[in-house]
């Protein structure tokens, strides 16, 4: 098991505690109940009252109509909206653990889920039925109820919650009681389940929220992750009803959306990926973003070319950031005043990192190594043999090769898998990207290690998106091998590139090596 530090005042939790107390209902008791909380394009706004209510009948429904226990895993399903997030409460209210997932998951992806869970119950939109009917059969014993479509009463949610009191006592489930299952997004293959406290949901508001995002109360949170995803449950729910802010939840929120939403809703802060901050700097002019505030990027590395045109266009610096599912947010990332064009950024306070070499011992700044970190939260698989590589010591590894500097700025070097070792150097693939992508014609590109069974080695292998209009010829090849030469040591470059119409990535927009070294997985 991870070593857990609490050493900020903040991180000192009483034994009980309910995550749902602390940041939905204490805001209503306060008198802010009236307050907006979930906005929707539409005109459509939830207060912190409206959310309360509605969550506090989700839980009497579960408790007085499913046979529900405390402890029990429920699977919700839906696109971001409110419904989802109010499920998401009534079950931490009833003491259950939410297990939510992504809207496009199929039934095979579900069914996985369910198994690994143990899921006793489902909440799901009616729009996304049949994937999850299908999930079911043969798995007997998940009682399922849906919301947001006609459905036969003893089935409908919003049905059964018109005669559910408004009043729920939450359960006073431990600090240490698991709260979320959540899934990883399955980067490297199968994906895991680590489980997460009552504690940790508010660990990650005390520390990565308070001390580098530091939001106002008025703000507007916005994003294109889910909230199946930790990256999307903290930055677009967590963290702002920790604050007392509002939050904008999309269905869709690809770079055209969220340009829209910032222009016509008042966005402050946003949350997405460095594939969609590229995208929405070629037409950010198009739109009034002069709302926004706060631009944060996590999930995978984010390129300089693409923070410093993104400022350019816009006079916003992106925080960068790194975090995991298994540590449930952001740990290394620093706050706008100490951004670093390039660098991750500094530990977020609350945690404390190391660079590490293959033994586990610390190594000298500017040496490159394993990071590892420890903090408020950890990796906590669920029956998961990858837990002893995670966790080695007391140590978390997310399995990055990071180098620090002298004033405590951390420089990503690429996924430990992503090394190349080709011709007796070790080469970056993240490096050799970094480089493509500064390139005009270049809208994506992933680069991953080949084998050479003539030679017994690797090369360097890239798979290029071209922008529209570009011809993906032998020629434009060759530029831009040319082209990553001038950037970086002549011996990184690309031995072989290959033109995609797209790059495998997960619903949170993280690239899937994996797939390309192993286009058969």
């Amino acid at each position: 098991m991870p070593n857990l530090l609490f050493d900020l005042p903040a991180l000192q939790y009483p034994e009980r505690l309910n995550a749902a107390t602390r940041l939905l209902d204490a805001r209503v008791e306060r008198g802010q109940g009236a307050k907006r909380c979930i906005v929707v394009p539409g005109g459509i706004c939830w207060s912190y009252a409206d959310l309360r209510d509605a969550a506090n009948r989700i839980a009497n429904v579960l408790v007085e109509t499913t046979a529900f226990e405390p402890g029990n895993r429920v699977l919700l399903r839906a696109p971001n909206t409110p419904m989802l997030a109010a499920c998401w409460f009534a079950v931490l209210k009833a003491g259950g653990i939410a297990v939510t997932t992504v809207p496009q998951y199929r039934a095979g992806e579900l069914r996985f889920i369910m198994e690994k869970a143990q899921v006793k119950h489902a909440l799901c939109d009616v729009r996304l039925r049949d994937e999850l009917e299908q999930a079911c059969d043969g798995f007997g014993g998940v009682q399922r109820l849906y919301f947001n479509g006609d459905v036969p009463a003893a089935s409908s949610l919003e049905y059964l919650m018109r005669d559910a009191s408004m009043h729920f006592a939450n359960v006073a489930t431990a600090a240490e009681d698991v709260a979320i299952v959540a899934f990883t997004s399955g980067t490297t293959g199968t994906p895991k389940a680590a489980m997460h406290y009552h504690r940790d949901l508010l660990s990650i508001c005390d520390t990565y929220c308070d001390r580098v995002l530091q939001p106002r109360p008025e703000d507007l949170f916005c994003g294109s992750p889910p909230l199946a995803f930790t990256f999307g449950l903290g930055g677009l729910l967590l963290f702002p009803l920790h604050t007392g802010a509002a939050t904008l939840l999309l269905e869709k929120a690809g770079p055209i959306e969220l340009l829209e939403a910032i222009a016509t809703a008042g966005v402050t802060t946003i949350f997405t990926a460095p594939v969609a901050y590229r995208a929405m700097a070629a037409k950010a002019l198009q739109y009034d973003l002069s709302t926004l505030r706060a631009c944060v990027s996590a999930g995978e590395t984010l390129p300089k070319a693409v923070w410093e045109q993104w400022r350019a266009t816009t006079g916003l610096e992106i925080l960068d950031g790194i975090g995991s599912t298994e540590m449930l947010h952001i740990f290394v990332g620093s706050p706008q005043h100490e951004l670093r064009a390039g660098a991750t950024g500094r530990v977020v306070p609350g945690y404390v990192a190391e660079i590490h070499d293959d033994d586990g011992r610390p190594v000298p700044d500017g040496t490159v190594g394993r990071l590892a970190v420890k903090g408020p939260t950890g990796c906590k698989y669920l029956q998961d043999e990858r837990q002893r590589n995670y966790v080695q010591r007391g140590w978390n590894y997310p399995g990055d090769a990071y180098r620090r500097d002298p004033d405590g700025y951390y420089w990503y070097v690429s996924r430990i898998d992503d090394m190349i070792l080709s011709a007796g150097y070790n080469i970056s693939g993240p490096e050799v990207e970094q480089a493509l992508i500064a390139h005009a014609d270049v809208k994506e590109v992933a680069v991953v290690g080949k084998r050479d069974p003539a030679k017994e080695t690797n090369f360097v292998k890239a798979f290029v998106v071209l922008v529209d209009g570009c011809a993906p010829t032998d020629a434009k090849a060759d530029e831009l091998r040319e082209f990553c030469k001038s950037q970086i040591a002549p011996f990184k470059a690309p031995r072989e590139i290959e033109f995609v119409s797209e790059l495998p990535r997960t619903e949170t927009g993280k690239l899937q090596r994996y797939k390309l070294r192993n286009p058969s997985s």
